[in-house]
């Protein structure tokens, strides 16, 4: 971003000033959208250090004076220390104000005062005033160390602050981060030392690693994505290799595969799922009935003998069941390896592993045979990544990868990632972009590594997070609701668009949909009582929300 910054100046003649201030604008809007556009009489107070950050809260106080919110500017050092743009803003901010920050009964609606030492900001912090906004404009972008010494003290403060509020009945102050919230490096996902827990964070042309990586994502609140005029080529020249997944994107999606007047089952496909032992039943209903629920034209649970009168019995009525050679502990066999490739001649995609079990050797055999002779794509979760690895005895099989034709797609959480490393060691998982990159690569596949913020990792070496989602989420059965969902829009994309469907795409708008299904039913219901079930009842309307012309009669 400071290389698109440096370029837009240069090779468009943009002044870095004209950059600032918008980026100011952008704030104040996104600012206004939370108090429903009534700022006026509003009482902010903007904390600036003395970069180009604090230069942005500067110029967001003379946005704010303008629109009728009294702006109190505390910078953190000197205007005479400042350098560039940031200099020119607080040296406009200091012309402006005729009162210094913090005193009572100002009239002006501009306040401005250098805070050089701890004392004087002890003096400043004391809760002499309240506020309604108070922004973050200490450090951008190019912090690499923890905060310390006065700094620190002011996250400090802030986390008092934020702490009185939220033990209160009272909402305000509303505090704002401007680009990443201080305190945070803004290229790591890793909180490096004390930072702000924003309500809202407004970044600019693009989300930084930090705004979007988990756990230093935590601490954005609600995230804006502001435009502040950066040319387009010089975002595209900048080839990045991760991403974050838009609702447009997924809407493009959904654009290309809707029902049209002449729709039948078979042009959205044919999902079969093999799930379930003797005694675990409900993950196969619930990857089922997600894959029906998510649009498949058809679906089929294939289960063991012993499972199949249960799951028979608590599917949708509209999901078919068949029933598959199995062990003597109610698992799966090899010995149905022939019956299911009957059967996966006139699937779109399998999904394998919710509730499979991977204790029996003959259950692991039969879940490689799947994958290595599949002629479709596969969905690998639960006992199937599992069966996997245990068969390798160290991560994933050598000689199985993916492929364009028949595309492969994983999707473990931490714990089976490990395994299919053949690790042990969770500090490999430290980086999840490297390490989810690495993996899809060198095997050809689609990864998509769970948490609380899922990546999406692609063959060419693209990683994509997704950002819908929320701590409800890390339910029972949330998984196997996720593997149903991924499966469904598979079979869709297969049934519809055919040798031009994408599985990329089709995984990432089904990450998509099921996390903004699982915000849906935790507006409705609270993250606490939320169950898997509640995801897949929410689907129709994550859907309706993104395309609701697509989906209208």
């Amino acid at each position: 971003m400071r290389e698109i910054d440096r370029l837009t100046t240069q090779n468009y003649q943009i002044p870095s000033l004209l950059l600032m201030q918008a980026a100011a604008k952008a704030c104040l809007e996104a600012i206004a959208d939370h108090f429903s556009g009534d700022l006026e009489g509003k009482k902010a107070q903007l904390l600036c250090g003395p970069g180009n950050n604090g230069g942005d809260g500067a110029a967001l106080a003379q946005e704010f004076s303008r629109v009728g919110v009294h702006a109190d500017v505390v910078l953190f050092g000197t205007v005479d220390e400042a350098r560039g743009d940031a200099r020119t803003n607080f040296e406009i901010v200091r012309s402006l104000s005729g009162f210094e920050a913090g005193s009572s009964d100002v009239p002006s609606s501009l306040s401005f005062v250098e805070c050089s030492s701890l004392p004087a900001w002890e003096k400043l912090a004391q809760p002499r005033r309240t506020f309604d906004i108070i922004v973050d404009a200490l450090f951008g972008t190019g912090l690499s160390r923890p905060l310390e010494g006065i700094f620190l003290q002011v996250i400090q403060h802030l986390a008092m602050t934020r702490k009185a509020r939220d033990e209160s009945s009272t909402t305000r102050p509303l505090i704002v981060s401007i680009d990443v919230p201080s305190g945070l490096d803004a290229d790591l996902p890793n909180v490096i030392g004390e930072a702000i827990q924003a309500d809202l964070t407004v970044t600019f042309t693009a989300p930084k690693p930090a705004n979007v990586l988990p756990p230093a994502s935590h601490l954005n609140g609600k995230l804006v994505i502001a435009n502040i005029g950066s040319p387009s080529a010089l975002i595209e020249a900048a080839h990045s290799s991760f991403f974050v997944t838009e609702e447009k994107d997924v809407r493009d999606w959904l654009v290309s595969t809707r029902y049209t007047p002449n729709s039948f089952k078979n042009m959205h496909g044919h999902a079969l799922v093999i799930a379930g032992s003797r005694g675990y039943t409900g993950a196969a209903v619930l990857c089922g009935n997600a894959a029906m629920k998510s649009g498949a034209g058809l679906v089929t649970v294939a289960t063991p003998a012993s499972a199949q009168a249960s799951v028979a019995a608590s599917v949708m009525p509209e999901v078919m069941t068949t029933a598959l050679a199995e062990t003597d502990r109610g698992a799966v066999s090899d010995e149905a390896i022939d019956h299911v490739m009957r059967l996966a001649a006139t699937a779109s995609v399998i999904a394998i592993g919710p509730g499979l079990s991977s204790e029996d050797e003959r259950t692991r055999h039969f879940v490689f045979l799947v994958v290595k002779q599949r002629k479709t794509p596969v969905v690998i979760d639960a006992d199937a990544l599992n069966s996997l690895a245990a068969g390798a005895r160290n991560g994933w099989p050598a000689d199985l990868f993916g492929s364009t034709e028949a595309p492969l797609i994983l999707t473990p959480h931490p714990g089976e990632m490990l395994r299919l490393l053949g690790s042990t060691d969770k500090s490999v998982l430290e980086d999840r972009i490297a390490v989810s990159r690495d993996f899809a690569t060198r095997h050809k596949l689609i990864l998509v590594l769970k948490g609380s913020s899922a990546l999406i990792a692609a063959p060419d070496g693209r990683v994509f997070a997704n950002p819908t989602g929320n701590a409800g989420l890390g339910t029972a059965g949330s998984g196997d609701t996720l593997t149903g969902i991924i499966a469904g829009f598979m079979a869709q994309a297969v049934g519809t668009l055919r040798e031009k469907s994408d599985a990329l795409s089709a995984t990432t708008s089904a990450l998509y949909i099921g996390g903004l299904a699982g915000d849906l039913a935790a507006r409705a219901l609270g993250m606490r009582t939320m169950v898997a079930s509640d995801i897949r009842e929410h689907l129709s309307e994550a859907i309706r929300s993104v395309d609701p012309k697509g989906e209208a009669p």
